[in-house]
């Protein structure tokens, strides 16, 4: 009854969800204080802004942005595929995506929390075979929610954990595609630390590793949220795999960001250090 709930409201326009979005913007922002803070120090930390006026001005696009993005989540994953067409009203870059499908290797697609990820994801999901690395809810409740969003989108879902990876694999191995969370902290051992925005911020070695275990290409791309609920530009562009590693990793996103600063997920965590980064230094000491 839930899903079928969500499919119902996704047929509201996406005006009404991002007019939502800002007052859920604004009120998160009040009340999550944690999560608040976190947005501003890491907006400032960035340097992406070179005034304290621009810093304001951004902060408040943000807040906005932010309440957007949680808003339309159902609408994006769950939106009849019409109205989801109508959406998409821009795509740059997807000749670069053929390129890269036509030498058979696999494609590695770098999709940060910039923008709506869902967007991005369903629609190179409706266009090739998918598979998408996503963390397993802590709550129960929201996992079939989440598995019904894949399956809506017409992609696989893959857990972050050692059988995920081994989905991803064989996908690449099936000249396939896959989608990474480029900015997402890895939980396991999988990361090492390597400066984003100046800071060090334990990335993910997985892109690294499988696009040297089966030579996919790499490709970054996000879906820029366009105002007033008219939709969405999406764009990709190729990464040179030829000494891709943590650091190139962490300048792609942050290029990525700096052409749309207002939309990205700011208030995560990005900085943290999991519990098996203490181990592994540990271990070394």
């Amino acid at each position: 009854m839930l899903i079928a709930f969500l499919k119902l409201l996704s047929r509201v326009p996406m005006r009404w969800y991002h007019r939502l979005g800002v007052i859920v913007g604004r009120v998160g922002y009040g009340c999550a204080r944690t999560d608040a803070k976190r947005l501003r120090d890491n907006l400032y930390g960035s340097g992406v802004c070179s005034t304290k006026q621009e810093y304001r001005a951004l902060l408040k696009q943000i807040i906005s942005q932010t309440g957007q993005g949680a808003a339309e989540w159902f609408k994006a994953w769950y939106a009849p595929q019409e109205e989801f067409d109508r959406l998409c009203v821009e795509c740059h870059g997807w000749e670069f995506v053929e390129a890269a499908r036509r030498r058979g290797k696999g494609i590695i697609f770098l999709l940060p929390h910039l923008g709506s990820f869902p967007v991005a994801v369903r629609y190179s999901g409706q266009r090739l075979p998918l598979t998408v690395l996503y963390r397993v809810p802590r709550e129960r409740w929201r996992k079939p929610i989440v598995l019904s969003g894949g399956q809506s989108a017409h992609v696989s879902l893959a857990p972050a954990d050692l059988k995920g990876v081994e989905k991803l694999l064989q996908a690449l191995k099936r000249a396939e595609a896959i989608a990474l969370p480029p900015d997402q902290a890895p939980n396991s051992g999988g990361g090492v630390w390597a400066d984003f925005f100046g800071q060090p911020a334990y990335t993910m070695t997985l892109a690294k590793k499988l696009q040297r275990a089966t030579g996919a290409a790499l490709i970054a791309g996000f879906a820029e949220r366009l105002p007033h609920g008219k939709g969405y530009r999406i764009q990709y562009h190729p990464v040179p795999t030829e000494l891709f590693d943590e650091a190139v990793l962490n300048r792609v996103l942050e290029d990525m960001v700096r052409r749309c600063p207002s939309q990205y997920n700011w208030s995560y965590n990005r900085y943290k250090t999991p519990r098996a980064a203490i181990k592994k230094r540990r271990a070394k000491a």
